[in-house]
């Protein structure tokens, strides 16, 4: 036990580390990206490490697709660009200062980071509302991905601040670990950027991140899980007692998945080689990711494994969401089936994590409920109890 408990510590430990050396160096990068849209020439360090490690070629063309779409709302992104390099800061001191249990601190940086939050991504939404899905950079695809990012942000901040209001560190936790899981696509994308080029040569930054919005969801939705369960070591919950996932709930959750991995892969081979390249960008991860839950799921202590499973079940049914979702793509944004399925597919496993942590939450607050209503009932219950005894050392004391 010592020594599996060592081991994850010390992988918890050296996970955090990474995800700091990402943060901190994606900072400067991210206040610094829009600047040669703003004014030719202005240093950017992003294009300078993406030149040397993919070609200038690739950053050239990136450049030129992106003038257009951003020249509309050039200064509300730089807003959320530079908010987003101090949210890059704001997040690892957010982490330490509450495993160190600096609780000013923590308190203090968390107000700034809430507020940095909503105001990047309000720069996000307007370059949003002012762009038309099909003019945006990289196409509706990519736009319907920002979007649904933009607002799972948002929402897993507010749930997260209400949380604390609420005095629920717990739920707190979860939701501000998933809100920096979805601001970690961004880092991630630019990784992507210098990564898959060398995998897919001759692919353009446009493809690139249709390929990357295949797994981004998935991933960090699935790093805000490890981290929630590394930092929460219960292994039961005061109240809660049975599960949400029994045995029926799990098998049509597999079954209902298997149907929409189905209809996904089948529709992503009719498109060819680009359909074959975007189904193994999904396929892949959603696999890993898959294995690493259901196995967590299967041991461990109640409470943990009911997270799992509860997590298990989201990500199940992720696919099955992601094919209803693209012929309603195709119908109220009348979108190609190639738009709707990209875009249906990205969305899915993040829409339904968040959806996850939900349900978590919900599972939560109702064992503290029933805990709650478990001591009403035993105050009541003892009352007429004490009624009598003190009744009888009454009678006793007048007869004495």
């Amino acid at each position: 036990m010592r020594r599996t408990t060592g081991t994850r510590w010390g992988r918890g430990r050296a996970a955090a580390v990474a995800v700091t050396v990402i943060c901190l160096a994606y900072a400067p990068i991210a206040m610094t990206e829009l600047w040669p849209y703003a004014r030719p020439g202005a240093p950017a360090l992003g294009e300078w490490l993406l030149g040397r490690t993919v070609s200038p070629e690739f950053v050239a063309e990136a450049v030129r697709d992106r003038t257009g779409p951003y020249g509309r709302s050039l200064i509300p992104l730089i807003v959320h660009s530079v908010l987003g390099g101090l949210l890059m800061l704001l997040g690892p001191v957010q982490l330490l200062s509450a495993v160190r249990r600096r609780i000013r601190l923590h308190r203090i940086t968390g107000t700034v980071f809430a507020v940095t939050v909503y105001a990047s991504m309000a720069g996000a939404a307007l370059y949003l509302v002012r762009t038309p899905p099909a003019e945006a950079f990289s196409g509706a695809a990519f736009w319907i991905v920002l979007a649904t990012i933009l607002v799972g942000t948002v929402g897993s901040v507010t749930f997260g601040i209400l949380a604390a209001v609420r005095g629920f560190p717990d739920l707190h936790q979860r939701w501000l670990l998933l809100c920096y899981g979805f601001l970690m696509t961004a880092p991630l994308l630019r990784i992507e950027w210098g990564l898959l080029p060398s995998l897919y040569p001759g692919l353009g930054l446009a493809d690139i991140n249709r390929v990357a919005i295949m797994h981004l969801g998935a991933l960090v939705s699935f790093g805000a899980l490890l981290a929630s369960r590394a930092l929460d070591r219960r292994a039961a919950v005061p109240g809660l007692t049975g599960t949400w996932c029994p045995l029926p709930v799990r098998v049509a959750a597999h079954l209902a998945g298997a149907a929409g991995l189905v209809w996904i892969t089948v529709a992503f081979l009719d498109e060819g080689t680009a359909g074959r390249r975007l189904l193994l960008a999904y396929l892949v991860p959603y696999a890993v990711t898959y294995a690493v839950i259901a196995a967590r799921a299967a041991r461990g202590a109640a409470w943990p494994r009911e997270e799992w499973s509860l997590h298990l079940a989201a990500l199940c049914l992720a696919p099955a969401f992601s094919a209803v979702t693209v012929p309603v793509l195709e119908r109220t944004l009348g979108l190609d089936r190639i738009t709707a399925l990209v875009a249906g597919v990205g969305i899915g496993c993040g829409m339904l994590a968040y959806a996850a942590v939900a349900a978590v939450s919900l599972r939560i607050l109702y064992a503290r409920e029933v805990l709650k209503r478990q001591r009403e009932f035993a105050d009541l219950s003892a009352t007429p109890a004490e009624a009598r005894g003190a009744a009888g050392s009454t009678r006793e004391g007048a007869r004495g």
